[in-house]
């Protein structure tokens, strides 16, 4: 496993991070994975190297953020990992259990730490931007619960990039603490971040952590295998919408990967950690051999042949992953 600095900190993470929403409660969603079932991932992701974990308190509405705490604790030392975890969703159907107001932050970081077992987190990210909170109020909070020693440095997920440069120039401008990480939706399927968020984050410095680097699966075939989780994710369904584009995108995948003797897992995970300005990409791991193939993809090298091939079908899309 090889280990990089976060963005311009001085933070190394592997370059495979372990994305925790996988595991929690099934009755939360009825591919998630319970703790008995959960704990051999996270093992195995710290035997392989990885030491990079993300995790959000509306996975399971916190469980998710617990069995992470837990097995953490079991098998591994607090200083040897970098934990992350996200705020914004609602935690119930109360008012200000939601957002990023600084009454929500400020609650949510001192609710996660106890969940997590732990009394700080590497990274704090809020999980969207909030249109109705006003953005000094956020960043405010967030620079309070890093001045507070309960997160060691704040990132940022899924937005536009006029409202994430927005907060990092008012951020320089009040002397707050600043976004160090950008976590946004990114593979060969869906790829509008390349206009604007990814240029804008290594002009500024900001490590990129791509969530879904597999569509959900679809790159990963499971179009063709009908898996739970392709047939029950509701964010899947709206965001990949079965265009002939997608599937010609799917062929080059497999194209590319029977040609090299591989699962098109590998290829798909290959391409998105070899773009320019990603630091860590998030992997989900459900089946022994998610990890397996996520580490065999870094090591992947394609010739530019390839990357020609895996991106000649892409067509402009709507932008997805933002709500």
């Amino acid at each position: 496993m090889d280990y990089v600095r976060l963005g311009s900190t001085g933070m190394k993470v592997s370059r495979l991070c372990l994305g925790c929403m996988t595991y929690g409660r099934p009755e939360w969603r009825e591919w998630v994975l319970d703790e008995g079932a959960s704990r051999p991932f996270i093992r195995k992701a710290l035997d392989l190297g990885i030491t990079f974990f993300d995790t959000a308190d509306m996975y399971s509405t916190g469980e998710s953020e617990a069995i992470l705490g837990r097995a953490l604790i079991d098998f591994a030392s607090r200083d040897d990992v970098v934990i992350a975890t996200k705020v914004f969703h609602p935690m119930s159907a109360k008012p200000n259990d939601q957002g990023l107001s600084r009454k929500h932050i400020l609650s949510s970081i001192d609710a996660s730490l106890r969940r997590l077992g732990t009394d700080h987190v590497d990274l704090y990210v809020v999980h969207r931007f909030d249109p109705e909170t006003p953005i000094e109020e956020t960043i405010e909070a967030l620079d309070t619960v890093v001045r507070s020693g309960k997160a060691r440095y704040i990132g940022a997920s899924s937005m536009y990039a006029w409202q994430f440069q927005r907060m990092l120039d008012l951020q320089e401008r009040h002397g707050l603490a600043r976004f160090v990480s950008m976590q946004n939706h990114y593979n060969l399927i869906y790829r509008e971040e390349e206009r604007e968020m990814l240029p804008l984050c290594r002009e500024m410095g900001v490590g990129v952590t791509p969530w879904s680097p597999l569509a959900r699966g679809l790159l990963a075939g499971s179009r063709k295998s009908r898996t739970l989780r392709a047939a029950t994710d509701a964010p899947a369904h709206k965001w990949y919408d079965h265009h002939n584009e997608e599937n010609a995108i799917v062929d080059a995948v497999e194209q590319v990967a029977a040609a090299r003797g591989v699962p098109p897992a590998q290829v798909a995970l290959a391409w998105v950690a070899s773009r320019p300005g990603i630091s860590s990409t998030i992997v989900g791991a459900s089946k022994p051999h998610h990890l397996d193939d996520a580490v065999a993809g870094l090591g992947l090298m394609l010739s530019d042949d390839e990357v020609a091939t895996l991106e000649a079908p892409y067509r402009p899309r709507p932008v997805a992953g933002h709500e």
